[in-house]
């Protein structure tokens, strides 16, 4: 992604709430000013409460539309420094996300270091829920990898700067079905590019992954006469969503890549588009619900464009998610929500354009677009207002958060 046309704007706070021991920056491995001054992050918080075990990093990118909002992560990370880098993408993706969208968000993401499936607690989502609500609404937090509504109702507990509640506290619930959904409407844009026709019927598509937006969209898929190849690191997952859909177990994961399908749908964790990876693609087209599957992003989408592949930008085509707590701020209606993730084939289509016009990759044209929309909105803003944080789209859309 290129920089920000408003530099001015950003700055670096990098807060460290801890008991342990002083972060030794110097003996540090990890260049975080520099990474964060390169990227025009604005504020990381590192969140650390020994009584429940948790270990948080909070990553706030860019509040120029509106204040960051982005899912929590849960993941048992290699490493600090591997969680710290997956954050900062993360939340950098976030920004570009929203701006595409036309949505008054900025971009933010946080990171809970754990294991999902052993070491949730309601203590553990509460104290984090404590960290969210002393940033007052510069970050407002939402469901990702690893987490369900019941972790986001124990932090609604502590906050209201939270999304992805119930139904039933007035919420919009799982937002994977409609994540899900802009997804497949993103794969039939991409197909009616690549073949002339959006219809998947027939075609053959690898799909890596079986969370639950993967789930969903292969139901969507399946339900068209799409051919799933499905495989995920917890083969369980991978062995059920086949027997739902009638698909084919890709019994090592790592083989998922070589196969001789129509399209890759990445759908779990990032970085997979990537040298080695790269030697092995015999799809026309990528295009799935995964963040940063770009390991490097100008090298590799490069590499894409070169090699004929079309590439649906994933903080574009995953973009349901928080389309769907948008409309939930503004007061959910599901099929508004589903409506405005189904336009999702539409900026598909433009971006694959713009970038067929520029001679560019698809992610350098998509960050063009999001960019203009950031820098066109930030000239506004220089205005003064007396009351700009109420008024408006933006007011009716932040109620909840301004009582």
């Amino acid at each position: 992604m290129e920089a920000f046309p408003h530099k001015d704007y950003a700055y670096i706070f990098f807060s460290l709430t801890t008991d342990q021991k002083t972060l030794n920056y110097s003996s540090s491995k990890f260049p975080i000013f520099d990474e964060l001054y390169n990227n025009e992050h604005e504020q990381v918080v590192i969140c650390s409460d020994p009584d429940t075990g948790l270990k948080a990093i909070i990553a706030i990118h860019n509040t120029t539309l509106g204040p960051s909002l982005g899912g929590t992560r849960m993941w048992n990370y290699e490493s600090e420094e591997a969680a710290l880098r997956d954050v900062l993408r993360l939340s950098r993706g976030m920004t570009y996300k929203s701006a595409i969208s036309g949505l008054n968000l900025g971009g933010g993401k946080a990171i809970i270091i754990g294991d999902a499936r052993t070491d949730k607690t309601e203590a553990l989502f509460r104290a984090f829920g404590r960290f969210v609500d002393g940033l007052g609404g510069r970050y407002i937090t939402a469901e990702d990898v690893g987490m369900t509504e019941k972790e986001m109702e124990w932090i609604y507990s502590e906050t209201k700067y939270v999304t992805g509640i119930p139904k039933a506290l007035g919420g919009s619930g799982n937002p994977s079905p409609v994540t899900a959904y802009g997804v497949y409407m993103g794969v039939k844009a991409c197909a009616k590019k690549a073949y002339g026709s959006d219809s998947l019927e027939g075609k053959k598509i690898a799909l890596q992954g079986a969370g639950n937006v993967a789930s969903s969209f292969a139901r969507h898929a399946a339900k068209e006469g799409a051919k799933l190849y499905i495989s995920d690191i917890y083969e369980d997952k991978a062995k059920a969503l086949v027997e739902e859909v009638g698909g084919e177990l890709v019994n090592n994961p790592d083989d998922i890549y070589g196969l001789d399908v129509d399209i890759f749908t990445p759908s779990a964790l990032g970085g997979v588009i990537n040298d080695d990876t790269l030697k092995q693609f015999k799809c026309d087209i990528i295009a799935g619900a995964a963040n940063n599957v770009l390991d490097e992003e100008d090298k590799h989408g490069q590499m894409l464009l070169d090699k004929g592949i079309i590439y649906a930008p994933d903080y574009v085509i995953n973009a349901g998610g928080i389309i769907n707590i948008a409309s939930e701020l503004e007061g959910y209606d599901e099929e508004r929500a589903l409506n405005n993730a189904g336009n999702i084939y539409n900026t598909i289509t433009d971006i694959l354009s713009y970038s067929e016009e520029h001679g560019i990759p698809a992610h350098k044209a998509s960050n063009a677009l999001a960019e203009k929309r950031i820098e066109t909105v930030g000239k506004i803003k220089n205005k003064y207002s007396s009351n700009a944080h109420v008024s408006g789209r933006f007011g009716s859309m932040y109620k909840r958060f301004i009582d």
